[in-house]
């Protein structure tokens, strides 16, 4: 529905919060959630409290590398269920208030409201998500949900911004265009590239200049989101997952084919059983590969009609593994089963 007001609520640092929750001894500590727990096999940073990031500790960084920024953090191990357990804890206190829930994440959500004071009603949230599960939340409220979400981020931690037409010039022209939702680092420094640097520049972009750079459909788009303009529709529809995906971090590099592959065929035989789960079928396969030390390529291909059968989904990751071309010792496999998307 489209609502009156749109608000995001996003809980601070959540996977580290649920963490400290539990242990409590662990608060004002530097913590860091990845893998195993063990920093010294691989696997990368789920999440890092806020007294970690201050060591340039960021989510997708090697455990390593962060043990070597911050020898004295404390490193624990990913635990999904907690999360999830607390996430519907979290989901379950927004939907208690006159609201549309739309959940995005574990934890993130927008609400959608009709309220004459928004800030009021966010900081009923905030009081509420606290007292039911002990956690933070920052909340971020707009005029669509672009805005909504790009307002959480100067919100953190732990309070509420409104940005919307009438201040969103004020607020983000002479931001860089990696502050808008939806374009990062790579595609920040091609937009550079065109005079775009900052999201005033963009905003004031010529279109055809744009779409002959990064094609019809996303050169306009980005200039679309430099405006400001976003989606106003919230919905209370389960979210439907795009994709089911498994991999493997190895502690030490493979270098034999026959082991590679068969790694990837025990990697489509755990997709396949998630496809299954999901009662949909898949149209398309792809495989990653990280090869030493830390480049990551990703194929894939689109099925001659949509299946969930197990057999079916490990041929074609084995015909995508075969369409790769380095040598290189793999230090990582994923295989990614893609669902059909219909439109409503």
């Amino acid at each position: 529905m489209p609502a009156d007001w749109i608000l995001h609520a996003d809980l601070d640092q959540f996977i580290a919060a649920v963490e400290v929750a539990r242990h409590p001894e662990l608060r004002g500590r530097p913590v860091v959630v990845g893998g195993t727990g063990d920093p010294t096999q691989r696997a990368v940073v789920a999440t890092a409290s806020y007294e970690a990031r201050e060591f340039g500790i960021q989510s997708g960084m090697p455990l390593r590398t962060a043990a070597k920024r911050c020898p004295d953090a404390v490193f624990l191990p990913v635990d999904k269920p907690a999360y999830e357990e607390v996430s519907e804890r979290v989901m379950a206190t927004l939907r208690t208030f006159p609201v549309v829930v739309e959940v995005v994440g574990w934890d993130e959500a927008f609400v959608g409201a009709s309220t004459d004071d928004p800030e009021a009603l966010a900081a009923e949230i905030r009081r509420a998500v606290m007292a039911e599960s002990g956690m933070s939340c920052s909340v971020g409220i707009g005029d669509n949900k672009l805005r909504a979400k790009i307002a959480t981020g100067f919100a953190k931690p732990a309070g509420v911004y409104r940005l919307t037409r009438d201040n969103w010039s004020e607020v983000m022209d002479g931001r860089p265009t990696e502050a808008l939702w939806g374009i990062g680092r790579k595609t920040a420094k091609k937009l550079a590239e065109l005079g775009a640097v900052t999201v005033g520049q963009l905003a004031a972009s010529d279109p055809k200049e744009l779409a002959a750079r990064f094609g019809p459909t996303m050169g306009p788009w980005y200039r679309i989101l430099a405006l400001g303009v976003g989606d106003r529709e919230v919905t209370a529809t389960p979210y439907l997952p795009r994709s089911r995906s498994r991999e493997t971090t190895f502690q030490q590099n493979l270098t034999d084919p026959a082991e590679i592959s068969g790694e990837v065929a025990t990697l489509a035989r755990r997709v396949a059983d998630d496809v299954i789960a999901e009662g949909r079928p898949a149209a398309r396969v792809a495989v990653k590969i990280r090869f030493a030390p830390f480049v990551t390529q990703t194929r894939s291909m689109t099925l001659e009609a949509p299946t969930s059968d197990a057999a079916e989904l490990e041929r074609a990751a084995l015909a995508v593994l075969g369409r790769f071309e380095d040598s290189r010792p793999v230090r990582l496999l994923g295989v990614r089963a893609e669902f059909e998307i219909k439109d409503e």
